[in-house]
């Protein structure tokens, strides 16, 4: 405002001023602008700070309390100094390499209006490139139209977006892929929290052995119960409790690092060093590749920075990690291992063993807020990837909060909560031990992060059109290392590392019912929708009557009007006088203003009307004012009508609508349900039956809208497959 208000004051002068002046006006121009782009710059840096102080009690508490439970995680047999200076340097180049390169560098770039995750790259993929199977819930910008001129749709496609277009297969196998990676990343929101607790509370034993190990796994359960039941009330709010938290952690531990390290081993950065790494996998073989499934845990939490981008900025958290997180994990393992290369058999309890008995208590109290506080940045992750595939139709519909009228990524599920409390709880009650979970941890991570690696690749080559030879550089590299950790990890499924993968496969089964139904009922209502003329045709019938009153019917379809309308006239034989079709759009903004909540026209034959209602990611849906949808509605219509129809054809229809409302309001919801008959065949009996069983369970497509409950009327339509 304020540089279109110069801007002017400049053009003014430049017509009725003479030179000079001009001249001191556009240097006043300079300044002014200059001064509001500073503030503006300085304002955006705070914000960054102050996020990226945030981050550290939700994104990073996986990441950085690992030094928890890496080393008690390995199945160590007499290690040497050389073994340890072997791992040591292993979990710096994964650190450096994954985190920094991978995740901070790159993968946080392949956002997805604001999103990340596996299921949000892929959703990017989608829109880029014609390579989605199911028609799914579009979204819509205030810049839709301007982005989509500024897309990569408008380039001619690459070799492989075309191979992808084409091949159902590889469609398939993407989809898979994605679905996988937000199942995997699910069952790193039950583990995390699980070993996380467990491995903090476990110091207890240390100084009171009596304390026993089931003491250990109940106090832990009633802790996480505590932690679950704080969700309802938002990342930003719990962020703003956890964050102090998770300071003194991030910055407590290094410092006990770097006395560990001048005390036990000053020389230990020489590990850093990859021919150590070299040197470990020469000496110790088969044992040393077994060991990567312990190591890979250094790095447990990194694929939190990709989900909770939503939850905060993509920036803030690379100030964060580079800041704070990555030197405090280094000098901290650097700690660690200086320790047990003069302790070589105290591996079994690697953290608290290295901390100096005169603040061994105010560590243990640190570190047992800072396991709970890790819970969170897996927990708010898994609420994200849910509302992802919630929105793109791909999860069934359950509750989504959301909890900040400021990001729109920020939100909680009450069900999905409560679902994961009982499974962390059950793991916890289940497993006891810390690496029997330990083992099940290392596979969520590695599969999340090597099916990250191939989503992007993808994104590079058909969405940014990265120079195939960084796209080896970038691919080769990574393919590797996390290949050799997946082998590694594999050979503990029957060690616990089956748990996760039971998990995926039941989340997977239901996003494949849950899909397989939704694409076989969208093709159905694509293929007999009831466009304009058909419905043209319906009301020409002698046998249908306009009978008074008016009539919202509600549809989810975007491009025509929902079979149910056809199914409905034909048996009701009856329209009423005035009928408004009523069609839910969601925009990713905040609050839509209230002149564009309620858009209307005309849709051809006398009293049907089209009416779409708009709403952000932080409007309530009962519409704000007092006033019911049908008084909003019918108000934005006479609007409509004033506008566009001039004299007595303008009152006759306002008068029209008035007699209608008074005779009466009703609200008609199509609820279409799949017939499976016995002639179909076993998959479609298996399926679609499962489907609908999750569709009867699952909450209403269409949110309630403040209407009276007694104005509701449900259309039943059966569809037999």
């Amino acid at each position: 405002m304020i540089s279109c208000f110069c801007m002017i004051k400049v053009v003014h002068h430049s017509f009725f001023c003479s030179k000079k002046k001009l001249e001191e006006s556009s240097l006043c121009f300079t300044v002014h602008t200059n001064v509001f782009l500073n503030y503006e710059q300085d304002s955006n840096v705070q914000k960054d700070l102050i996020l990226a102080y945030k981050t550290l009690g939700v994104v990073f508490g996986g990441l950085v309390t690992s030094p928890l439970y890496v080393y008690p995680s390995m199945n160590l047999s007499s290690p040497t100094e050389a073994d340890y200076l072997g791992i040591y340097s292993i979990m710096f180049w994964t650190l450096t390499l994954i985190g920094v390169v991978k995740y901070v560098c790159i993968a946080l770039n392949a956002d997805d209006y604001g999103e990340g995750g596996t299921f949000a790259m892929y959703s990017l993929l989608c829109r880029h490139a014609d390579i989605g199977i199911l028609p799914t819930k579009r979204m819509y910008l205030e810049e839709e139209t301007l982005l989509r001129s500024q897309s990569t749709m408008g380039r001619k496609p690459s070799k492989l977006g075309k191979f992808f277009e084409k091949s159902i297969t590889a469609r398939r196998v993407l989809l898979f892929m994605a679905v996988l990676g937000m199942c995997m990343l699910i069952g790193d929101g039950i583990l995390t929290p699980a070993i996380s607790v467990l491995s903090a509370i476990d110091g207890l034993r240390g100084p009171f052995p009596s304390f026993s190990k089931s003491a250990v796994e109940v106090l832990s359960a009633a802790i996480l119960i505590g932690l679950f039941l704080l969700q309802k009330y938002g990342t930003s709010k719990v962020s703003f409790l956890f964050s102090p938290i998770m300071a003194a952690w991030t910055f407590t531990t290094p410092i006990i690092g770097i006395y560990s390290i001048f005390h036990y081993y000053p020389g230990i950065f020489k590990a850093i060093s990859p021919h150590y790494i070299v040197h470990f996998f020469l000496r110790n073989k088969k044992q040393g590749w077994q060991l990567l499934g312990g190591t890979v845990l250094c790095i447990t939490g990194a694929e939190a920075m990709y989900a909770d981008l939503g939850h905060f900025s993509k920036k803030a958290i690379q100030i964060a990690f580079l800041s704070s997180i990555y030197p405090s994990l280094v000098l901290t393992y650097a700690g660690q291992t200086a320790y047990l290369i003069n302790n070589v058999d105290d591996f079994g309890d690697g953290f608290y063993k290295f901390v100096p008995r005169p603040v061994y208590w105010p560590m243990f109290v640190i570190a047992t807020l800072a396991a709970i506080v890790a819970s969170q940045s897996l927990i708010s992750a898994t609420f994200s990837v849910i509302k992802q595939s919630v929105v793109l139709d791909y999860f069934p519909r359950v509750k989504v909060v959301h909890t900040s009228p400021h990001k729109e990524g920020e939100v909680y599920s009450p069900e999905i909560n409560y679902i994961l409390m009982v499974l962390c709880v059950g793991v916890i009650l289940g497993f006891g031990g810390g690496k029997a979970i330990g083992n099940a941890f290392g596979v969520v991570v590695i599969m999340v992060m090597l099916i990250t690696t191939f989503l992007l690749t993808l994104v590079m080559i058909i969405i940014w059109r990265t120079p195939p030879v960084l796209v080896g550089l970038y691919f080769v590299p990574f393919v590797i290392m996390e290949g050799s950790y997946v082998s590694a990890v594999f050979t503990k499924i029957t060690e616990g590392g089956w748990l996760p993968f039971a998990v995926s496969m039941i989340l997977a089964l239901i996003m494949f019912g849950w899909y397989y139904g939704r694409q076989r009922k969208i093709e159905y209502e694509m293929t007999n929708k009831v466009n304009l003329e058909l419905l043209e045709e319906l009301l020409a019938r002698p046998e249908v009557q306009r009978v008074p009153g008016m009539c919202f019917f509600y549809s989810n379809i975007q491009d025509g009007l929902t079979p149910v309308l056809g199914h409905y006239i034909k048996n009701m034989s009856s329209l009423h006088a005035v009928t408004i079709f009523v069609t839910l759009r969601y925009l990713l903004v905040a609050k839509v203003d209230q002149r564009e909540r309620i858009l209307i026209k005309r849709l051809g034959p006398n009293g049907v009307y089209g009416c779409t209602v708009q709403y952000g990611y932080a409007d309530s849906l009962s519409l704000a004012g007092g006033d019911d949808l049908g008084a909003q509605v019918v108000s934005c219509l006479r609007r409509h009508i004033q506008m566009s129809t001039d004299g007595r054809s303008a009152e006759e229809e306002i008068a029209q609508l008035q007699a209608a409302r008074l005779a009466g309001v009703v609200h008609v919801r199509g609820k279409m349900r799949l017939y499976v008959g016995n002639d179909a065949g076993w998959f479609d009996k298996v399926m679609l039956r499962f489907y609908e069983f999750l569709h009867g369970i699952c909450r209403s497509a269409l949110p309630a809208l403040g209407m009276p409950l007694q104005q509701r009327v449900e259309i039943g339509m059966l569809y037999k497959v």
